[in-house]
């Protein structure tokens, strides 16, 4: 993949488009700048959860694990979905697994 040269021939719409681009990019890095979000990315990225069955997998407490999806929601990268007393979230799109799996294959995959 080629990055795009930034060179003082770009327009100014140009320019602003790619400062956009930065801020939006450097929102969704923030996000994931938590070790909490991260694992709760990692086990989103086999399917919808409930917030119960995420504080099990991660040995949490709720009010944390709320925290840190209402982070996630309000970058949007999760979406709820309620079930009467209980909400699921999942993957808003398919952004989150793709950077897992780069982290996964950075960090995590066995040498």
């Amino acid at each position: 993949m080629a990055l795009p040269k930034i060179t003082e021939s770009m327009s100014e719409a140009d320019m602003d488009l790619m400062m956009r681009n930065a801020q939006e990019a450097s929102d969704f890095l923030k996000a994931l700048g938590h070790e909490g979000r991260l694992m709760i990315l990692c086990h989103l990225v086999t399917g919808e959860k409930s917030v119960t069955e995420l504080e099990q997998l991660l040995s949490a407490r709720q009010a944390a694990v709320s925290q840190q999806l209402a982070r996630l929601r309000l970058e949007g990268l999760v979406t709820p979905r309620r079930e009467g007393k209980t909400i699921y979230y999942s993957l808003t799109d398919d952004r989150p697994r793709r950077i897992m799996e780069l982290v996964y294959e950075l960090f995590c995959r066995s040498a």
